[in-house]
């Protein structure tokens, strides 16, 4: 059973995703975690961002491998650094450019190939996995989803006002609403869940109330 959550950024996702996987015994994949990695290795050999085809071709070359709660990049465990602000803001440059894309969902499917799987991102229930027998799109209020993310920077030492990771936010929600491939958008058929108020664990708990429900759904047909 694949269970697909997406949503914008600040949501909680992958905090959520990686609490409801662990409960149902699924694995769990952190897809925009790939893309901070390709960024992060562009980051690292100086390439042009204006060069799209030399970063499609580093994506190729380069290991990307989820381990446990790990991202290894080339065997290097890459979890804290690919989750700066430095890599935050070019990260849109692998995953608007449609060959790097290509790849990665390539790798995300064969990942999740015959697995019980929760995946979140941006795009799982509407292209990775438009099968997926349960699809959940997470979000919250931007000032909510702000709060939650200077929360991550604080513990990562880096130093924001709220005001300026709420704009920050604010940008990257027009940026991924507008994306020429794998815009950020709810799947026909998703349950829409706002998080606002909630703890992680009602968060958890309410999904997976859905993900049974929709056990119970398949084993009766």
């Amino acid at each position: 059973m694949i269970i697909t959550i997406d949503g914008p950024a600040g949501a909680g996702k992958s905090t959520v995703a990686r609490a409801l996987a662990r409960r149902l015994g699924f694995r769990y994949l952190d897809t925009g975690a790939m893309y901070r990695a390709v960024a992060l290795a562009g980051m690292h050999r100086g390439l042009e961002w204006d060069r799209p085809d030399e970063l499609a071709a580093l994506a190729r070359r380069l290991r990307i491998e989820l381990v446990g709660d790990c991202i290894l990049l080339d065997g290097e465990d890459v979890s804290e650094a690919i989750r700066s602000s430095e890599v935050t803001a070019v990260t849109r440059f692998a995953a608007d450019n449609p060959d790097v894309r290509r790849h990665l969902v390539e790798l995300q499917r064969a990942v999740a190939d015959r697995q019980d799987m929760v995946t979140e991102g941006r795009d799982q229930g509407t292209v990775v996995f438009p099968d997926a027998a349960c699809k959940i799109f997470l979000t919250a209020s931007p000032r909510q989803r702000a709060m939650r993310r200077l929360a991550d920077l604080d513990a990562q030492g880096e130093t924001k006002t709220l005001d300026e990771v709420l704009s920050d936010l604010n940008r990257r929600d027009q940026q991924d609403a507008s994306r020429p491939v794998g815009s950020l958008v709810a799947a026909p058929d998703a349950v829409e869940v706002l998080t606002d108020g909630m703890s992680v664990e009602q968060v958890v708990d309410c999904l997976e109330s859905i993900v049974r429900d929709r056990q119970a759904e398949d084993s009766l047909r």
